[in-house]
């Protein structure tokens, strides 16, 4: 048996085969797991071009987690592929770039709601949309990256990730009681296309290898995607609202 043997997976955010959330499905389904996808828009042909890369081939529904029209018909989209949910994995961000790159403080609110709006608001609008066929026992895990430092060149979105970080915990308050968890994996940079796309994203992983005990590889989304699997797995059935640290250990380390 595999570690999600059985279970049945909603996952986003799949654009490259170098993003997180591919490594995710991938190896969910090498767990056991069967997984539905999400795109929209002129990313909906990538992400279907890309779930054939996958050991088996994924469906893809449509979902724009900004658009109230895809929220409200996400669960029947799904049901179309399966009846129920045991997971749903939140790997959804986009911040202008003039809100970013050092420009927090030119930084204008309809840039810096739009941040917010993708960024943090989508976990409580995708959650809510997936809540339907969420059974007890489900999970919703989503990735973050430690909102606790002003980063170089991060700017609105790091205020946008603190955001998510306590959406998050208001989440597992008022879904425990369904036996719903939510928890956050806290990723070192990786070298995704989302992370390509911010300016001076090397100024970010500048010396992280260096400080993680453990080392960290920024090519490797690896450890990342074993980290999600396993808060989507049945092996921590009490913990809920954390957010566990998977970059080598940086995150413990002082200057």
């Amino acid at each position: 048996m595999g570690l999600l043997d059985g279970k049945k997976l909603l996952v986003t955010g799949v654009l490259m085969d170098s993003s997180i959330a591919f490594h995710v499905a991938r190896l969910a389904q090498s767990e056991g797991a069967e997984v539905v996808l999400t795109s929209f828009g002129r990313q909906l042909r990538l992400t279907q071009a890309i779930a054939k890369r996958l050991p088996e081939p994924a469906p893809v529904v449509e979902l724009d987690a900004t658009s109230s029209e895809d929220l409200d018909a996400l669960a029947d989209r799904v049901r179309e592929h399966t009846d129920h949910l045991d997971g749903v994995v939140h790997s959804i961000g986009f911040a202008p770039q003039s809100v970013m790159g050092g420009n927090f403080l030119a930084g204008e609110w309809p840039d810096v709601a739009t941040a917010m709006q993708v960024s943090a608001f989508s976990l409580k609008a995708l959650t809510v949309a997936a809540q339907p066929l969420m059974v007890r026992g489900s999970a919703v895990v989503g990735l973050t990256f430690d909102a606790r430092y002003a980063w170089p060149v991060y700017d609105w979105m790091g205020v946008a990730k603190a955001a998510f970080e306590s959406t998050a915990r208001y989440l597992a308050r008022d879904l425990g009681p369904e036996g719903i968890r939510v928890n956050l994996v806290s990723a070192g940079p990786v070298r995704t296309t989302a992370a390509k796309s911010i300016p001076g994203f090397e100024a970010m992983e500048s010396g992280w290898p260096e400080r993680a005990p453990l080392g960290w590889d920024v090519r490797d989304p690896e450890p990342t995607a074993r980290a999600v699997a396993a808060l989507l797995s049945d092996w921590f059935p009490a913990t809920t609202g954390e957010i566990v640290h998977v970059d080598g250990g940086f995150h413990a380390m002082g200057l």
